[in-house]
């Protein structure tokens, strides 16, 4: 049986001391202290625009499986379903423009929650030039410079080595943005993660990294895989403080994410926030999750469920059925659409085969 989350949110405090900037310099050591975060206190129209995002998720990815068992999108396809809550409650603190994300190949939950139009996002699940990618990049390998979001990465861990250059690019040019760099329990075991926190403190880099510890890695679950499975503690030893955060619950991400945005921000380096959460479906489309009960997985539906929790916030702040259902029939038409779209968008020209391919510079 797969742990519940944790009703609140824990953490480890840091030594922080002395360590050269990217310039080489001596960087002075921070004496501030990571507060204990409280659950966000959000407004009736945040909760509905919370719960609007998380649906779009859910029913977004619920359609690309359907997509992907008609044979229209090709490859391999990881679904969101049952983390919605991580994605939409840290991307809701994020300063878009200004802040940059990078993700594994479980990305499509992201991109929506980072405000990327559904349409862009099914034509890159089916290989179609209007895809966000050009349908060059498919599931695992979706991109957009113009959101800040750079990837979408098939490498196991890949991500957190790059998202810590991106924090490094961020402290370079001062311009005030924060790098978020999400991967999984399975990730957290990869050799280049701990290369890239011990980076990030030594140079007290503007990053955050998340862990969504959905309990199972690929097939195997962290407590079998995990030598040390409370996650948050894996950046002690280089002295980078921890949260973990019930990821089931957009309001304890929130709030979680906003002390780590004042961490970060204030010069004291970076932070690893675990979200404890869990994915309904299989590690993949191609993955029957026979290593774990179906009496499990409903448990974990029925009583912890992300958006189910959104609504009884919903209704406790006055907002009838009727209105909640006006936004779920919105939302199923939204992702109709973006399916339809997909379906009649054209492939990419033969052409396309070779462009993309490389960067010439003068």
């Amino acid at each position: 049986m797969a742990k519940s989350p944790p009703a609140r949110a824990a953490q480890r405090p840091s030594r922080n001391k002395k360590a050269l900037s990217p310039s080489g310099q001596s960087a002075p050591a921070t004496s501030n202290r990571l507060a204990t975060p409280q659950d966000y206190a959000a407004s009736k129209e945040e909760l509905l625009e919370f719960y609007r995002q998380m649906v779009l998720i859910r029913r977004f990815e619920e359609k690309a499986g359907q997509l992907y068992g008609l044979g229209l999108i090709g490859g391999f396809c990881h679904l969101y379903i049952g983390q919605e809550a991580v994605a939409v409650g840290i991307q809701s603190a994020l300063t878009p423009g200004k802040d940059s994300v990078i993700t594994g190949y479980r990305d499509h939950g992201h991109m929506l929650a980072y405000g990327i139009d559904p349409n862009l996002i099914m034509a890159e699940l089916t290989g179609r030039a209007a895809g966000i990618s050009k349908g060059k990049g498919g599931s695992m390998h979706m991109f957009s410079v113009e959101h800040k979001f750079f990837g979408g990465h098939g490498i196991v861990g890949a991500q957190v080595s790059l998202g810590t250059g991106l924090g490094f690019a961020h402290k370079y040019k001062g311009d005030g943005g924060v790098c978020v760099a999400y991967f999984g329990d399975g990730a957290s075991n990869q050799g280049q993660v701990y290369e890239s926190f011990n980076m990030a403190e030594l140079w007290k880099l503007p990053i955050i990294f998340v862990i969504e510890n959905n309990q199972y890695a690929m097939g195997t679950s962290v407590n079998r895989s995990s030598a040390e499975d409370k996650l948050f503690r894996r950046g002690e030893s280089f002295r980078i403080p921890g949260l973990q955060v019930n990821g089931m619950d957009v309001l304890a991400v929130r709030g979680a994410t906003e002390e780590a945005l004042k961490w970060v921000q204030g010069g004291n380096g970076p932070i690893l926030l675990e979200m404890k959460t869990y994915r309904y479906r299989g590690h993949s489309m191609s993955d029957p999750a026979k290593y774990r009960s179906r009496e499990e997985v409903q448990e974990m539906r029925e009583k912890s469920d992300p958006i189910e929790s959104v609504k009884r916030h919903l209704a406790a702040a006055g907002v009838s059925e009727d209105e909640i259902k006006t936004i779920d029939q919105s939302i199923r038409k939204i992702v109709n659409d973006s399916a339809d779209f997909a379906e009649t968008a054209p492939e990419p020209a033969p052409s396309e085969l070779y462009t993309d391919v490389l960067v010439e510079t003068y």
